[in-house]
């Protein structure tokens, strides 16, 4: 293998979590937000619509920003909501709707109404919310409200972070604080994302030792903010240096970052890729050699799983992956898509409840089962630049989060 250690620059998108929960945030402030670099893709935008069906105006600016002119308050009437396939807008958007006054119908994909909504819907009963969710506490699922009162919750947060989240998001505009408990919380780093976002819109948030966070009333600001790149697409650029023998640089994504995602270049480090994390880039350079032998706990970043899960075949060992039983309840059973393609491939897998381990060896041609999973197809692209036949069965469902994936792929490895 042929080592570059002239780094090309990569050009990713916009983050899709700090986008979608910007978007709400300024939809919620007084006044107008200027969102710069936004990621254009299909979950934003099916976000940024679902906004605008909620009475709020959101402007494209010239360069391709976003001028949203905030409510400083929940909605009001009524509305019909298209949540596509964004899980984001599934359970931050309810929230925000009972705040608000009115009653609100939310809809999506099939595969969106394959993804739980209940301890999210409960949660909301018990704040004030009168919610009529479908049969299994999914979508479709209408809102009535006349706001929320805030005060105490408990809310199961071990198969999904996002619950938690959207309630934080919503909290300042409830009638009292709202102080939560979330048992067995998955995924922390994008909820300390969210409160960094939070307090720079304003809102007051204390999280106490014992873990419980607590956000105050008094509504939210506008603020303009810049986009970051995203850390979990960042992964399959990063990966595919690792396993090629090139150097990559990601600018604007460094060791400030608010995406937790960002530590996956560690676990690339360990299995044998330089790295070098600065205050405004991240570069990745491959050596010539992928080190297994290792077990990586990667609950709190389980988007990037996959990409190393992806790219294990080519390692020297094998490797296992564990903590990542929440991951069976995202666009697909990313577990069992993982170890269903890879073994499709002539690859050894052994999997569990919440763990996977991949035995390195020779890969087969053949096609990958995409499920209409974004993070699928980016992971198996990687796979596909050091094993032969390689094909996709869905390539165009890159576009949940990055339409242009397959031309930047190209354009760095050819």
């Amino acid at each position: 293998m042929t080592i570059t250690t002239e780094p090309v620059l990569a050009r990713i998108p916009g983050s899709k979590s700090i986008t979608n929960r910007a978007l709400l945030l300024a939809a919620a402030a007084e006044g107008a937000s200027l969102l710069g670099a936004p990621l254009v893709s299909a979950d934003t935008v099916a976000f940024r619509d679902a906004l605008i069906a909620l009475g709020v105006e959101i402007t494209e600016q010239p360069g391709g920003d976003w001028l949203v002119h905030g409510l400083g308050r929940g909605p009001r009437g009524r509305g019909d909501v298209w949540c596509a396939d964004a899980g984001t807008a599934a359970r931050f958007l309810p929230v925000w709707a009972a705040t608000g006054v009115g009653e609100f119908a939310f809809d999506g994909s099939a595969q969106l109404r394959g993804r739980p909504l209940r301890p999210l819907t409960e949660a909301l009963e018990r704040l004030g919310a009168h919610v009529l969710p479908a049969e299994g506490g999914g979508l479709p699922l209408r809102v009535r409200s006349r706001g929320l009162r805030g005060g105490g919750l408990v809310l199961d947060s071990s198969t999904s972070s996002q619950y938690l989240t959207g309630l934080l998001l919503s909290a300042p505009l409830m009638e009292r604080p709202l102080t939560v408990r979330a048992p067995g919380l998955v995924s922390r780093p994008y909820v300390d994302m969210t409160v960094a976002l939070m307090r720079g819109f304003g809102a007051e948030v204390a999280i106490g030792p014992d873990g419980r966070i607590q956000v105050g009333t008094g509504g939210y600001r506008a603020a303009d903010l810049r986009i970051e790149p995203d850390a979990s697409t960042a992964s399959y650029v990063f990966a595919a240096a690792a396993v090629t023998g090139r150097s990559v640089t990601v600018p604007g994504l460094g060791s400030d970052s608010l995406q937790g995602d960002l530590r996956f270049v560690e676990v690339l480090r360990t299995a044998g890729a330089e790295v070098e994390i600065g205050a405004a880039a991240t570069t990745v350079t491959g050596t010539g050699r992928l080190r297994g032998g290792f077990e990586v706990d990667m609950g709190d970043i389980s988007d990037t799983f996959m990409t190393l899960a992806a790219i294990a075949p080519l390692a020297d060992a094998p490797i296992t992956v564990r903590g990542i039983g929440h991951a069976r309840l995202k666009e697909s059973d990313r577990i069992a898509a993982v170890a269903g393609n890879l073994r499709r491939l002539g690859v050894t897998v052994d999997d569990g409840p919440d763990w996977i381990t991949v035995t390195p060896g020779e890969v087969r041609p053949g096609s990958v089962d995409c499920h209409r999973d974004h993070r699928i197809a980016m992971a198996f692209s990687v796979l596909g630049l050091r094993a032969d036949g390689i094909e996709l069965d869905d390539p165009d469902c890159v576009d949940k989060t990055f339409p242009e994936f397959h031309q930047e792929f190209g354009r760095l490895f050819g």
